[in-house]
Formats: structure tokens, C-alpha cells, sequence
């Protein structure tokens, strides 16, 4: 299939706009979801009935549904589904409020459950499809002062690993997408941020500085390159349950598996130690 159905959550900015502008281009045709849709009026005038902007708050499960229901009756099909809505949140275990870590949970974690449920009937009914969670590196290893925000990505990559044997045999792929650092806003406007305690100043400086927005439009990934290795994979007959994105992702990412492997193999003695004997 030359020209697909894609539907992107999150298109208002960054990856997601990156991606809804990539495959206009090519000549597909994208339902893009934002809070607020009229961000992508601008992309109208040039591709005309190929672009459909919705509103579309994650967090309702209810809207979520409607939205993709409304989508699949609009333009036919969904061939593609990006889980991309989602921020950051920088803050200490113990310094994130209930209200944030509830707010991070339900739009990067529950956000992406809703949307993938949605498109299922779709994609089941379809024979084919393909979901793209978006993940981070931080779903590979973690960080300080975004304890958080790896919670909903770890949680993300569990669920897409198990979603991806659930739904093989409909003729539904599942991709997880990790990118490394990339040049939008995540690290920027869009980032919240919790409320320093001061007994973490000294522990937690260094990530805070790295944080505080000024390198938000300098980082070495390029969103654009980022959509175009998307399309490659959704293109594949055989595509991976993981993508790496960017330089950074893909070298650090085999250092983590090393040390975690090389972890287990120092302990795994003791890992055996907690069975029952044999033949008890």
C-alpha cells in the first residue's frame, strides 16, 4: 500500500507535527489530534481534504473512541496509529505533587492505553495495522528529575510488549518508538515542572540545569528524520517491536542492556538460591 491512513495524537508540536507534515508530503492522508486542532490550519490550504484536524483531549476515554470512530468513517480506514501525545515532567521522586504525577500518568500512560484501544475495532476488522507507541530512551534506562515521567514510559513499553502478541495474529503490527534527544519542546514549553525541595539542591543540580528550557531547540535529534525513519518502519514487512531514534538512543541504549546483563550475571547464584530444591 503506497498511500496510508495515518492517525497522530499529540500533532500540535514536536515529533508529531514533524510527522503529520512528512506524510502529507509523501501524499498520505493524516488525522491529526491536538487540544487544539486550529494549531494545524496552516497545513490545510496545502493538502486540503488529505489532512483531518480533531480536537482531542487523551485523558477522555469517551472522546478518545469518538474520535476514532469518527476518523475510520471519515477516510475509510486507519493504517497507523502514533501514540505521540504526551510531556515531560522534571521534578525528584519525592518533590512531584499527587496532582502532577496523576496528571503525567493519565496523559502519557492512560493517554496511549485509550488511543490504542480505539483503533483496535478498526484495525481488527481491517486485517492490518500498525501502532507506534511513542516512548523515550527514558523507557530503556532512567534518570534523575524525571522519576516520573520514566513510570509512564516504562509502563508504556509493558503494555506495547504485550499488546504486540495480543493483536499479531489480526494482522496488527506494534512498533515502540525510543527516541534519544530531539530538537522541540519537550525539554521546553512544554515541560512541568515540580516545585524544588531544597534538601535535593545539591543532588539534583546538574539535572536541573540541564532541564531549565535554554537547550530545548539545540539537541542533535531532527524530528523531520525522526518521521521519515517512522515511515520506513511502517513501510517494512518485517518491522521491530523497538525503534531507536538518534545518535544518543542508539548508543546508549546497548550500554544499559550490557550492564544490566552483566548485573545478573554477577548475582544470578543467588537468583537461583530462590527456588525449592529439586525434588522438593
Amino acid at each position: 500500500m503506497s498511500e496510508r491512513v495515518w492517525l497522530v495524537t499529540g500533532a500540535s508540536r514536536g515529533l508529531g507535527r514533524a510527522l503529520v507534515e512528512v506524510c502529507l508530503e509523501a501524499g498520505d492522508t493524516v488525522v491529526a489530534t491536538a487540544r487544539k486542532a486550529s494549531s494545524l490550519d496552516d497545513l490545510r490550504g496545502a493538502h486540503g481534504d488529505r489532512l483531518v484536524a480533531m480536537d482531542l483531549d487523551v485523558t477522555d476515554r469517551d472522546a478518545t473512541f469518538r474520535v476514532a470512530r469518527e476518523a475510520a468513517e471519515q477516510v475509510g480506514r486507519i493504517d497507523v496509529l502514533v501514540a505521540n501525545a504526551g510531556y515531560g515532567l522534571g521534578g525528584g521522586v519525592e518533590e512531584v505533587s499527587e496532582a502532577e504525577a496523576r496528571d503525567q500518568i493519565e496523559v502519557n500512560l492512560f493517554g496511549a492505553l485509550w488511543s490504542m484501544q480505539a483503533v483496535l475495532p478498526t484495525m481488527r476488522a481491517q486485517g492490518s495495522g500498525h501502532i507506534l507507541p511513542i516512548s523515550s530512551v527514558g523507557g530503556v534506562g532512567a534518570f534523575p528529575n524525571t522519576g516520573l515521567y520514566h513510570a509512564t514510559k516504562w509502563g508504556l513499553e509493558g503494555l506495547s510488549e504485550s499488546l504486540a502478541q495480543e493483536v499479531a495474529g489480526f494482522g496488527v503490527h506494534v512498533t515502540i518508538v525510543e527516541p534519544g534527544p530531539f530538537r522541540t519542546d519537550w525539554n521546553g514549553g512544554s515541560m512541568v515542572r515540580a516545585t524544588p525541595m531544597p534538601e535535593y539542591d545539591e543532588v539534583l543540580h546538574a539535572r536541573r540545569e540541564a532541564m531549565d528550557g535554554r537547550g530545548a531547540f539545540t539537541q542533535p535529534g531532527d524530528p523531520r528524520r525522526a518521521a521519515e525513519a517512522m515511515r520506513q518502519v511502517v513501510a517494512s514487512d518485517q518491522p521491530p517491536l523497538r525503534l531507536l531514534l538518534g545518535n544518543a538512543a542508539a548508543d546508549l541504549a546497548p550500554k544499559l542492556w550490557s550492564q544490566r546483563i552483566d548485573e545478573a550475571a554477577a548475582w544470578e547464584q543467588v537468583a537461583r538460591g530462590a527456588d525449592f530444591p529439586e525434588g522438593e
